[in-house]
């Protein structure tokens, strides 16, 4: 028999895929309600779940000698779902608020890539490796993610004769993913706790809080009650702020600028819901409201769940002691950084230890990471809806534009 035939990966396809990812979660939320300590550091419920799908997926391929490969289109979909509601949630009045913490979290973000390459380029010169190659143990890699790791990969591997540098980019940007997940409840645990922070109540349900009654979603529902009629309208919503995003999309494509398609979705997301409440306000249109938060949430959850069980944990074999150190030593100048200066820098608030959260999932991970972070951080303290608008616009939208030239800066200059 041929062996070749036998060694030929698992697939699970889009379909399967998506059903996986709600089990996963499902895992999860069992996971949380059987072991307080989940739930005491802010463990999110994806996440849980999603490792144990992971190991079960490193022990079957150990086992089988076959890897698994998944078909993730329903997860990429889900990620401009969650975007697209998280910008049908915002206010005008929460992104002028948060014009002055937005300048100034984009000023330690960028002044934070430039430590994390540092770091890097100390793990990958301990290890014998060229300089260059730093730049996939840092923002390549966990600012950028998986996405920017394997962009970059090529090209690195190409220009600078750096063997397995895609492989390498995408090994350091799981290892981001899993800490960016484990640390950022505790962290927030920790500046919560130490100073006695508590949130402010709100008359209104927000993304990461227990709903409440509101007067948001359609004279059908007054009472804020979810329906049919509202999740049609909700996703009608939803779908014609996507249809906006493509066309700005396809125009910036056009025009040499390449963004990730969830930001156009977000932005048309934020315009629809501030413009068409008040030009339309004898009809009582809106898309906020309970039912978009619960699609939100839903999107988020099976997108991480995802995210986390096709994690591919064997590819992280050949490179074992190089990982370990680097990101270790990623860890704790995230650490480090974000509740001596993050912390500080936001004000030292409950707001200021949400971003905490926050910040560590994409500092480390990925949006959604820092996202699910925050969402499990308030579900447990309190809402925080200004840190659900700030956060995106800076780790969604200008982090991917200052991470292109902090990565060619670093390739350029050893």
């Amino acid at each position: 028999m041929d062996n070749t035939e036998i060694l030929q990966p698992f697939q699970i396809t889009a379909f399967e895929a998506f059903n996986l990812g709600i089990l996963v979660y499902f895992l999860g939320a069992r996971m949380t309600a059987r072991y307080p300590i989940l739930q005491r550091y802010s463990i999110p419920e994806p996440v849980s779940g999603g490792m144990v799908a992971a190991l079960i997926a490193l022990a079957t391929v150990s086992l089988t000698g076959r890897e698994i490969e998944y078909d993730l289109v329903a997860r990429d979909f889900l990620l401009v779902y969650f975007f697209t509601t998280v910008g049908l949630n915002a206010r005008l009045s929460d992104l002028v608020k948060g014009g002055p913490i937005l300048a100034i979290l984009l000023v330690l973000t960028i002044a934070y890539m430039l430590v994390q390459n540092l770091v890097g380029v100390a793990g990958a010169t301990l290890f014998g490796l060229p300089p260059q190659s730093g730049v996939l143990l840092g923002t390549a890699s966990l600012t950028g993610g998986h996405g920017t790791a394997i962009a970059w990969g090529p090209t690195i591997e190409t220009e600078y004769g750096i063997s397995g540098a895609a492989e390498l980019g995408i090994a350091a940007a799981t290892i981001g993913l899993i800490l960016a997940s484990l640390l950022g409840g505790p962290i927030a645990k920790f500046l919560i706790e130490r100073k006695g922070l508590a949130s402010d109540p709100l008359p209104e349900g927000h993304i990461g809080t227990a709903a409440a009654p509101e007067q948001d979603d359609t004279a059908i529902a007054p009472s804020g009650e979810i329906t049919q009629v509202t999740i049609m309208q909700s996703i009608l919503w939803i779908h014609i702020s996507i249809a906006l995003g493509y066309i700005v999309f396809d125009i910036l494509g056009a025009n040499g600028i390449k963004l990730p398609l969830f930001v156009p979705c977000l932005l048309s997301a934020i315009l629809l819901a501030n413009l068409v409440p008040p030009l339309f306000s004898h009809r009582n249109l809106s898309p906020r409201g309970n039912t978009t938060n619960l699609i939100s949430e839903f999107s988020l959850s099976v997108f991480l769940s995802m995210s986390l069980m096709s994690m591919e944990l064997w590819a992280l074999a050949s490179s074992a002691a190089l990982l370990a150190v680097t990101m270790l030593m990623q860890a704790l100048v995230a650490t480090l950084f974000i509740t001596i200066v993050v912390f500080r820098a936001m004000g030292q608030d409950y707001f200021a230890s949400v971003m905490s959260s926050g910040f560590t999932g994409f500092a480390l991970g990925a949006t959604p990471t820092a996202i699910a972070n925050m969402t499990a951080v308030t579900q447990r303290y309190g809402p925080s809806p200004l840190a659900f608008i700030v956060l995106p616009l800076v780790s969604a939208f200008f982090v991917d534009i200052a991470n292109a030239f902090i990565i060619k800066f670093f390739l350029t200059i050893w």
